[in-house]
């Protein structure tokens, strides 16, 4: 559907969409690595929107939204405009910096959510009003991977800000490691039925984006609360 919509807005094909798609895919890593090679034909259009996006993700994806906006008739901020309530009497760069970090950060959270089918990866809830998609890395830690969906993991808030505080970790085989600081509260009701089901429970398997272990190794070790 998202295929055919978009060849809708720009006056494509959808098989034009799909096959650019696919040349897409021959010069991504991470299909490489899954041994896909995808349609090398248009390697020589592709490749250099692709190392220019991959070294560039901040500004280029917002600018892909600003087009496709455009593109759907529609300003950016009338688009966001649920993600950009509070920021209405900034102006000139205050604003423009504002309103690219919003739109980013919304975009990173539709990828995250749909990289794990929108449920939570440890408790499954699906309402998307209580899913977040949570930094292994922090968010003021390393721009360079905000919006690197390896950095997500979709959690509820709860869960959210127990990863976040470090209250609880991921190991490298994604099974999840509780704090001491929370685990000392075992006797009460809610550590037990909240916390207790976790220990060497596994997080969900996501649909493409694996959690990145240098950023889980990272979040081990300067996050968590050993």
């Amino acid at each position: 559907p998202e295929v055919i919509y978009l060849a809708g807005i720009i006056d494509r094909t959808p098989s034009s969409i799909a096959m650019r798609l696919v040349n897409f895919a021959s010069v991504d890593p991470f299909h490489q690595n899954r041994g896909i090679a995808g349609l090398s034909g248009g390697k020589k259009q592709v490749e250099p929107i692709w190392k220019e996006f991959i070294d560039n993700k901040e500004d280029l994806l917002f600018e892909s939204e600003k087009i496709l906006a455009e593109k759907e008739s529609v300003s950016i901020d009338k688009k966001f405009a649920h993600m950009l309530i509070g920021i209405e009497n900034l102006v000139g760069e205050s604003k423009t910096r504002e309103v690219k970090v919003r739109v980013n950060q919304s975009v990173f959270r539709q990828i995250v959510l749909a990289n794990y089918s929108s449920k939570c990866a440890i408790s499954g809830i699906d309402v998307p009003e209580l899913l977040v998609a949570s930094h292994i890395i922090p968010w003021s830690k390393n721009e360079k991977e905000r919006l690197n969906p390896e950095n997500g993991i979709c959690l509820s808030s709860m869960y959210d800000k127990a990863f976040d505080k470090g209250l609880i970790g991921l190991k490298l085989d994604h099974s999840i490691v509780i704090s001491e600081k929370l685990r000392s509260n075992r006797i009460k009701p809610y550590y037990k039925q909240f916390f207790a089901p976790l220990e060497k429970l596994k997080i969900a398997s996501p649909q493409k984006y694996l959690p990145k272990p240098e950023f889980l190794e990272y979040h081990l070790d300067v996050v968590f609360m050993k």
